[in-house]
């Protein structure tokens, strides 16, 4: 059996005991944050990453989850509920160490962060895309995730946002 098969393991995120373990999976994942923030990365991110949630959402109530290949975080998401609607959930952040890509490994982060989402009763999950990112997007459609129309440009990044849904 493979590593991948055997030492997965994914779990909430502490932010005090798992801050470190985020902050080397955010380094090491520098270049999806030079192309989300076009900037290179921001030491302070990862614990924002404990306490961001979409508008209207409540932070005690979001789920922080790490994907753990053995002892090293390789994989994190952070699910919210009640947007861009009530009743749904809200993947607003997903990444993977570079190294974990391509393995299968955002498949299954994702399948729990979807479980998760249909346990609290969520009728969709909901994400936004960077139309800079072609291979976050492709991901995403191979996952059953449509779009919604709905764009917009971040003021800060100057990003144009896709928000993509799917029925859960």
């Amino acid at each position: 059996m493979s590593r991948a098969a055997c030492d997965i393991v994914i779990r909430a995120l502490d932010p005090v005991a798992d801050l470190a373990a985020v902050e080397d999976c955010y380094a090491r994942s520098a270049d999806y944050w030079i192309l989300a923030e076009r900037a290179p990365l921001d030491p302070g991110l990862a614990a924002q990453f404990f306490i961001q949630c979409p508008p209207g959402c409540d932070p005690a109530h979001s789920q922080r989850l790490g994907l753990y290949e053995g002892p090293v975080l390789q994989g994190l998401a952070e699910l919210s509920f009640g947007f861009p609607a009530p009743g749904d959930a809200y993947l607003g952040l997903q990444i993977l160490a570079p190294e974990a890509r391509g393995r299968g490994l955002g498949r299954r982060l994702l399948a729990e962060v979807e479980a998760r989402a249909r346990a609290a009763g969520a009728a969709a999950l909901s994400l936004a895309v960077l139309a800079e990112n072609p291979r976050g997007w492709a991901f995403w459609a191979r996952e059953g995730f449509e779009d919604t129309g709905f764009s917009r440009e971040d003021a800060g990044s100057g990003h144009v946002l896709h928000r993509l849904r799917k029925t859960l």
